[in-house]
């Protein structure tokens, strides 16, 4: 399955949904929607999220399954809580 692009390949802007098609009765829904939030993460971000709730937020058993140090894993965190609040705060 492809990627979904979040960012427009010529000028680097913030992408947005114009159409939904319901794949049963072929329904499409037309307009300008914003990319959920977990949407606009990388796809190695959304794996550390999807790994985080699957770990209950331990990052001491993340670290041990990702072979990283605990700081490490603590840092990419940061990172991320860093770029979700810069996300929240754009819209």
């Amino acid at each position: 399955m492809k990627k979904i692009p979040i960012n427009c390949p010529c000028c680097d802007a913030k992408l947005k949904v114009s159409k939904l098609v319901c794949d049963s009765c072929d329904t499409e829904v037309v307009g300008k929607f914003t990319l959920p939030l977990l949407m606009q993460l990388t796809v190695e971000e959304q794996e550390f999220v999807l790994n985080f709730l699957k770990y209950s937020g331990s990052l001491k058993e993340m670290a041990n399954q990702m072979g990283k140090s605990y700081p490490t894993v603590r840092n990419i965190l940061d990172d991320l809580i860093h770029k979700l609040n810069t996300f929240t705060n754009e819209n």
